[in-house]
């Protein structure tokens, strides 16, 4: 059995696919001699290991291994249950607001929540949409709104007056966007929606925690809404809003850092989840916290003395301690000085009469914890 095939022809010049697998003479394999009477053919993941990449080389062909880690736009992130409940709560609210600002029928509705790298989703926003900029300032990171252009064109027209329903009213707005950059005006009417959505985002963090969303700018190009790196994981949320057949689309981008400060609170299955926290358990150790032995030593003096002087010690040596009778005494429980006090007798017994607390608070009668 000949092969005519040159081991060092790059697949790439070839132009014919690579079988999924092909014999490979003139090599030792899997204790085959080169007198087999037949080739080892290669299995596709020992091809794929090989070549350290797929060995079918087409112009969408995907890549394996380490590169195709690198290359993926998903990203592997833990379930938030509570964020999800935040967004709920936020639609409900978005709806109310959107409609009073509008004075029109609004439904906003969740339509999508995942994880994914900041640079692919900028890649998939659609051309004339508005990037708007925040901060969550108990945070400090920050985020972005994005606004589809088909949303803009239709609440400048609710707010202009325009209540066109029907088919009409789905064709103008996409007449309008192609080629042309939103006008002052409408970015001026679109920044107090902007901020009614940051209001009701707020509302909706608050059975959580305390933040406040503070809108910074209003960018057309998402090269300068851009808050964190390209390749750095980010929550979107994306959420429809309908007005009787027009609307668009509204996505809330926070990244990963910036929800960091209340994962563990997002992470909860409910609402006041404590992660094992008992506060039986608490009482009980509390209780038994006071019943615990603990030992004082009461140090009559202290002195410096050398290694060499120490070494010598022997006993029948005599220490003198350089104190008078009537001299007070520490009281210490380990490094902290707690009392001082009076060597006296009681009872036949040596004792120490407390007459001063060092780590007293002011104003109780109880010594200072530590911690």
């Amino acid at each position: 059995m000949s092969d005519d095939r040159q081991p060092d022809t790059a697949f790439a010049d070839q132009g014919t696919d690579i079988p999924a697998a092909f014999p490979l003479a003139g090599h030792d394999i899997a204790g085959l001699g080169h007198d087999s009477a037949e080739d080892h053919v290669l299995s596709q993941a020992e091809i794929d290991s090989f070549f350290g990449k797929d060995s079918v080389v087409t112009g969408a062909a995907d890549s394996s291994g380490i590169e195709r880690v690198v290359s993926t736009s998903g990203v592997s992130s833990e379930r938030l249950p509570m964020l999800e409940v935040v967004f709920d709560r936020f639609t409900r609210v978005l709806t109310t607001s959107l409609r009073n600002f509008t004075s029109d029928n609004v439904e906003a509705s969740m339509d999508r929540l995942g994880s994914q790298r900041f640079g692919d989703y900028l890649e998939n926003v659609p051309g004339q949409a508005m990037f708007a900029v925040f901060k969550a300032e108990e945070w400090d990171n920050y985020g972005v709104v994005v606004l589809s252009s088909s949303l803009i064109y239709s609440i400048v027209d609710a707010l202009l007056g325009g209540h066109v329903r029907g088919d009409s009213a789905l064709t103008a707005p996409a007449s309008r966007q192609t080629g042309r950059h939103h006008t002052a005006i409408e970015r001026a009417l679109i920044e107090p929606m902007v901020r009614i959505i940051l209001d009701d985002l707020e509302t909706s963090f608050s059975p959580l925690c305390a933040v406040n969303f503070h809108f910074e700018r209003l960018e057309m190009n998402s090269r300068f809404a851009m808050i964190c790196r390209a390749g750095n994981g980010v929550i979107t949320a994306r959420f429809g809003i309908d007005m009787e057949g027009r609307g668009g689309d509204v996505d809330i981008v926070l990244p990963h850092a910036t929800l960091e400060p209340v994962r563990d609170i997002l992470l909860q299955q409910f609402m006041g989840e404590k992660f094992g926290h008992d506060g039986i358990w608490e009482n009980h150790l509390a209780r038994e916290l006071w019943q615990t032995d603990l030992t004082l030593d009461a140090v009559l003096e202290e002195q410096t003395m050398n290694l060499k002087d120490i070494m010598r010690l022997a006993p029948g040596d005599q220490l003198v301690l350089r104190r008078k009778p009537d001299a007070s005494v520490s009281l210490r429980c380990g490094e902290h000085v707690l009392f001082t006090g009076r060597v006296g007798r009681k009872q036949g017994q040596v004792a120490v009469k407390i007459e001063d607390v060092l780590n007293q608070k002011y104003g109780t009668d109880r010594a200072v914890s530590y911690s």
